[in-house]
């Protein structure tokens, strides 16, 4: 998993609360296992019309956003199905950060699985990022994991709470296998005494 430490972009004002995941990657899009790909179906019925033609006035499809890494959001982001593929979408447009006024449990924490950074904010400091992003790709907003905090492109700086088991996972790249992985002589060890113990197993 790729690691997250700091991260300087573009952030893209999406105000609307609920936002599920069949918004962020609809139904038709779940047969892949791959995690690339998908990135070009990220809000696919939001982005695109019935020909599969861009629709301008989205946020994504506008020339300042199209390469946005931080997307800010309204409140309950990814709730609906537990689909990871919502995540593997967002981090193959290149969101690596989400920030918003609260999240739906199972997306929250596919997330952290898939080095993505959500951050949970007050509304009112919601507000401030939200307002920031609609200058568009020359207001440039930092993420620091490290120190926990956000800096505006006005050098407004904004802390933010982290469980320190999921800060040291993303900051270091470990996903749920190489959490394992990093036991594996132990894993090793047991397996060994137990066909010792146990040859016909």
């Amino acid at each position: 998993m790729d690691s997250f430490t700091t991260l300087t972009g573009v952030a893209a004002p999406l105000p609307m609360v609920n936002v599920d995941t069949d918004m962020i990657i609809p139904k038709q899009f779940l047969k892949t296992i791959k995690r690339s790909g998908l990135g070009t179906n990220l809000f696919d019925e939001m982005r695109y019309d019935r020909k599969g033609k861009e629709i301008a006035g989205f946020i994504l499809n506008q020339t300042a956003y199209r390469n946005a890494a931080i997307l800010v959001a309204g409140e309950n982001f990814g709730c609906g199905s537990s689909r990871e593929h919502a995540p593997w979408a967002l981090k193959d447009f290149g969101i690596r950060c989400i920030i918003a006024p609260s999240f739906a449990d199972i997306f929250f924490n596919n997330c952290f699985k898939n080095g993505i950074l959500p951050i949970p904010l007050p509304q009112e400091q919601v507000d401030v990022l939200m307002k920031d992003a609609q200058r568009g790709e020359n207001a440039r907003i930092s993420v620091d994991l490290g120190t926990q905090t956000i800096t505006t492109s006005d050098g407004e700086v904004i802390s933010f709470e982290m469980d320190p088991f999921r800060k040291k996972c993303l900051m270091d790249g470990l996903d749920d296998i190489d959490l394992t992985m990093e036991h594996s002589a132990r894993i090793a060890d047991f397996e060994a005494a137990a066909k010792m113990r146990r040859p016909w197993a």
